[in-house]
């Protein structure tokens, strides 16, 4: 929310790319943090912020077997769940006032969706061989492929959009709901807005990990109709 007077870091000034790289390192350090703190004392029977960590990580691998599979979901675990609490902390820290979501920047938006699209092809790649990956994008029948190589190419860069202004237009329309429930009622909490806020900011991080295992699924298996 550019422009917002109680911005805590102003006196970095107004260039929404300096917020931008501020509260992107903010997202950054908390999620690091929140992960040296669940690590830091491991214990048999976890609590505190090791059980937290260890049913984020245990949903994490469930819904990455659900999507793809468990070999999938464990390998590329480090990405998927990197990215999920990174969007999380970025979606998240934008609900507190005097802090914006750096995800409510299609720049940032636009660049993780690009680690995703090079990744995913350079595991397909890797996985399949180039020949056989660049094959696939023909389809089964080889005299529809003049029409659906181009499709395919099209399809796969559409993902990036797709990618990148789900997660930033949701965001965006977060914060600008939340810059007019304190315009409406500063000195009041407004509990329901916040519950609903912090639920988006869950599930736009959820879906973008979901993405993340689906297209690494179809590109190192090559089997796109589990897209």
């Amino acid at each position: 929310m550019e422009g917002r007077i109680w911005l805590f870091f102003q006196f970095l000034g107004h260039d929404p790319m300096v917020q931008l790289v501020v509260h992107t390192i903010i997202s950054a350090v908390l999620a690091i943090a929140v992960a040296k703190l669940a690590t830091r004392n491991l214990q048999i029977v976890p609590n505190g912020c090791q059980n937290v960590m260890e049913a984020t990580v245990s949903g994490i691998l469930y819904i990455g077997k659900d999507v793809a599979s468990e070999e999938i979901a464990r390998k590329y675990l480090a990405l998927a769940g990197s990215l999920a609490i990174f969007i999380f902390m970025g979606n998240f820290i934008g609900i507190i006032p005097g802090f914006e979501s750096p995800t409510g920047n299609v720049n940032l938006t636009l660049t993780l969706a690009l680690i995703v699209f090079l990744y995913y092809h350079y595991e397909g790649i890797k996985a399949q061989g180039l020949g056989h990956y660049i094959a696939h994008f023909a389809g089964p029948v080889k005299w529809l492929a003049p029409l659906m190589f181009p499709v395919e190419i099209l399809s796969h860069f559409s993902r990036i959009i797709s990618l990148a202004f789900r997660l930033f237009g949701n965001i965006k329309g977060d914060d600008l709901f939340l810059l007019v429930l304190l315009m409406l009622a500063p000195y009041v909490f407004p509990l329901a807005g916040y519950a609903l806020l912090t639920f988006s900011a869950f599930l736009q991080a959820f879906v973008f990990m979901v993405l993340t295992y689906v297209y690494l699924y179809g590109a190192v298996t090559g089997q796109e109709e589990a897209l």
